[in-house]
């Protein structure tokens, strides 16, 4: 029997006013609800402050977390403007309560702007229980306060009431988020402070004060870097082998302002990382593009001039060219386009042009009076193309020998879609935990892959030991997508077999590490898989409280189960599943696998900069600096005991 639908007419189009948008929909507006949207919070008000700055009216921000678990950002710029507006209000007023109010859209204020749409302020006091603005403008200070979005003050014939007195001039806004949005609230400050930093290399200038009040002993740090970003290559490549000095030029053309600084280390990995008034551009866009294509025809053009790449000779590839690089590319735009509202990527086609046409005049300028640099450069290029071809032949043989099949090996348990807008590919460690994820899945659409124990950590292994992983193998004829090490340019997102890869390991500390060796895997190997959402970590139940009356009830962690405890009146029986293979075809499909009522954790990359360095630091052979981040956050540890 087909569904009973309603009537679609004039009186089931829905109108949301004013914030009301924002709190229903928040993803929309600052990504998701879970700590990196939190985060985000703070970046959009700290992007309206270094607007001011970049139009030398602000010097020093300061971005303060509260006890309390509300967050305070001043800065010394002009102030929101306190005025009546047009509207009969005061432009504060509107500024905070109105999507799309405020100085972004007037280019006689703003030059260029972080804030490209215009609804920061807005967004964050939407998503927050309470904000309090005040303003110091001309003498005096203005205060202003929202619950939930809703103004909680008065304002007399529309302007904002005066609380005090004071000779600077400014803006300090206080705000606490809403529980009621946020899967969490705590701030994380370890992204923060990394965007802090960032935002200071981007701007040499700007002083920027990070407090954290929370702890016993208040944290303080001053972030200000004069080098700008040349100082922001230095930090990233502090602990790696050089193999030539930072390579620094900027410019402008037709409004648009470029800077660009790199340099090659002795390693097998790209690290170019994009910004557009002062955004990381986490999925790049078309600034980077005119970069690579760029750099990549000049340094061939080179290659061919002093006679190492011969007429026979095919040209470096990007890929190639890139091996070895560390690089900031940052521009400044009037009128910058982004895909999405969190601006990871930029879309100007002009971008392109004028980053391209700087980079080949100061480029090449560069390296018509640097030669030893320009052959060191040459030389890592030279390197990853002959490793290239050695990988291309293996990975040739590689796939020859073992075809993609319905049953890999004996190993996949495929699934019979081939929309890959729907089909899951689940990744199962043991024979006892795939055994029961081939019998409680869909085969309409989940696939399981079972692996046996930890794979290879891939950030201590040689290529060729990572192909010629049995388990790698496995997975990358699975996906179907190919395999990217860095100076390979081989992988095809678009090739992807599965819209969702997901690791579906036990909870438990042996699961966390298998989890751990998969994404360092993805992230180092395949990391347009995790860029494009498509990379999951399933989240199994780590006890199941039946209780003497009631409905049983799956708790995912100790939290959970505190709670339940708190919660529960009269005596349960609990069971705690050690693993995967411990649970029945059912429960599995319940908890695990349907997707109406499992629970998933979609990863991504939020800080480019941090996730490589933390990669490295915890998944490489350098023990002491891992051993003292680990120290450093053993208070933040979830023990399975």
């Amino acid at each position: 029997m087909a569904p009973q639908v309603k009537t679609y007419d004039a009186s089931s189009i829905t109108v949301l006013e004013g914030l009301e948008a924002v709190r229903k929909r928040p993803g929309m507006y600052i990504g998701s609800v879970s700590t990196k949207g939190l985060n985000h919070l703070i970046y959009e008000i700290v992007d309206n402050a270094v607007d001011e700055h970049i139009v030398g009216f602000c010097s020093r921000i300061k971005v303060i977390l509260e006890k309390n678990g509300s967050a305070t950002i001043e800065d010394n710029g002009r102030g929101i403007p306190v005025g009546m507006h047009e509207k009969g209000v005061s432009a504060e007023r509107l500024v905070f309560t109105t999507l799309h109010a405020g100085g972004k859209f007037d280019d006689t204020v703003y030059k260029t702007s972080g804030g490209l749409h215009g609804v920061g302020s807005a967004v964050v006091n939407a998503l927050s229980a309470y904000l309090i603005v005040r303003v110091k403008h001309g003498g005096l200070i203005y205060e202003d306060r929202y619950e939930r979005g809703v103004p909680a003050v008065e304002l007399a014939d529309g302007l904002l009431p005066v609380v005090g007195k004071s000779r600077e001039t400014g803006t300090i806004i206080n705000f606490l988020p809403d529980d009621e949005i946020f899967d969490k609230t705590r701030f994380r400050e370890e992204d923060i402070k990394s965007r802090m930093h960032e935002t200071a290399y981007l701007n040499p200038n700007l002083r920027i004060i990070f407090e954290d009040r929370r702890k016993d002993e208040p944290e303080i740090i001053e972030y200000h870097e004069p080098e700008g970003i040349t100082g922001f290559i230095k930090d990233m490549n502090k602990s790696k082998e050089t193999v030539c000095d930072i390579i620094s030029y900027s410019g402008e053309s037709e409004g648009i302002t470029v800077e660009v600084a790199l340099q090659y280390v002795n390693e097998f990995h790209e690290n170019v990382l994009g910004f557009c008034n002062n955004i990381y551009n986490s999925e790049g866009g078309t600034h980077l593009t005119g970069f690579k294509a760029t750099f990549t025809n000049i340094i061939n053009s080179y290659a061919r001039n002093i006679g190492i790449l011969k007429d026979k000779d095919a040209n470096f590839t990007g890929a190639d060219v890139r091996n070895g690089m560390t690089a900031v590319v940052s521009i400044k735009h009037p009128d910058p386009r982004f895909e999405g509202q969190t601006k990871t990527k930029l879309d100007n086609q002009d971008a392109a042009k004028i980053v391209g046409k700087i980079t080949s005049e100061e480029i090449g300028r560069f390296f018509d009076r640097n030669l030893e640099t320009l052959k060191n450069v040459i030389g890592c290029a030279e390197k990853a193309a002959r490793i290239r071809k050695t990988e291309e032949k293996a990975r040739t043989n590689m796939l020859t020998k073992q075809k993609f099949s319905f049953d890999s090996n004996g190993k996949l348990a495929n699934c019979e879609s081939k929309d890959i807008t729907k089909c899951e590919l689940f990744i199962v460690e043991g024979d006892s935990a795939g055994g029961s994820a081939k019998t409680a899945r869909n085969r309409h659409f989940q696939a399981i892959l079972p692996i046996r124990g930890k794979i290879l950590n891939v950030e201590k292994a040689s290529i060729d030991k990572v192909l010629a992983n049995a388990e790698i193998k496995s997975m990358i004829n699975a996906f179907g997508c190919g395999f990217s090490e860095g100076y390979g340019n081989d992988f095809d997102i678009t090739k992807r077999r599965y819209d969702k890869i997901i690791i579906m390991s036990d909870a438990d500390v042996d699961g966390a590490h298998i989890s751990t060796l998969l994404l360092t895997l993805f992230y180092r190997f395949m990391p347009q898989l995790i860029q494009g959402g498509h990379v999951y970590l399933a989240m199994p139940p780590l006890y199941k409280a039946v209780p003497s009356k009631g409905s049983e009830e799956y708790l995912y962690d100790d939290k959970a189960l505190e709670k339940y405890r708190k919660r529960h009146k009269g005596p349960f029986t609990l069971q705690r599943f050690k693993g995967l293979g411990e649970m029945d075809a059912d429960q599995l499909w319940e908890t695990t696998l349907d997707p109406e009522t499992r629970l998933l954790t979609q990863i991504g990359i939020e800080d480019a900069r941090m996730a490589s360095e933390v990669t490295e630091m915890l998944m490489g052979t350098d023990v002491p600096p891992r051993k003292a981040f680990i120290y450093k956050h053993a208070d933040e540890a979830e023990l399975d005991v």
